[in-house]
């Protein structure tokens, strides 16, 4: 009685183990849904931009950087292959409006800091895009750093109605990327 108390507790562990196994080898090769580049010390995180529809003129791109180092950065510009220029914007509540403005010098990307550059908030603005935005695709681009440089990156293209990975809405969320209402190039703020 003792030995197929054994025998049947030795298949059972064997069977487990067999079960959980093609679950573990899996999640040791699966890719990581967010995508990330490294300069230096800099870790740019998940470099996203939404979905735009036939005839919109821009987008917004956006994406975490983690300065693991101990000299600050600054972020001063980018490229985007479907747009005709890239500039670094912030949008920010004045009393009750919303406004956005480009950053001429850029944002800084303080020592041991993390900024996040987010509809809402910092972000770069993609300027006369040469064709719409696909859900599902990536789009080349740079991010330049005053120290780090030119930094090769891929944008995943999300939903036109993405929101920031945290799921907060603001900013961008708010504004039309359809092609319908076209912004001008140039806005004030």
């Amino acid at each position: 009685m003792v030995q197929i108390s054994q025998t049947l507790f030795r298949t059972a562990l064997v069977a487990g183990f067999l079960a959980v196994l093609p679950a573990a080898s899996a999640l040791a090769i699966q890719p990581a849904a967010a995508h990330e580049f490294k300069a230096g010390a800099l870790i740019l995180k998940h470099p996203w931009t939404r979905a735009t529809a036939k005839g919109a003129e821009m987008g917004g791109g956006f994406v975490t950087i983690v300065n693991t180092g101990n000299t600050a950065d600054r972020l001063t510009g980018g490229s985007f292959a479907l747009a005709g220029r890239a500039e670094v914007h912030e949008m920010k509540m004045e009393g009750d409006v919303m406004k956005m403005r480009q950053l001429g010098g850029g944002v800084d990307i303080p020592a041991g800091a993390t900024v996040e550059l987010k509809p809402g908030s910092y972000h770069l603005m993609f300027m006369k895009l040469t064709a719409p935005l696909e859900a599902g695709t990536k789009v080349k681009g740079t991010l330049i750093f005053e120290k780090a440089g030119e930094v090769p990156v891929e944008f995943a293209v999300e939903a036109i109605d993405a929101k920031a990975m945290d799921h907060k809405a603001g900013g961008h969320d708010g504004m039309p990327m359809d092609g319908a209402n076209k912004m001008p190039d140039a806005h004030g703020g």
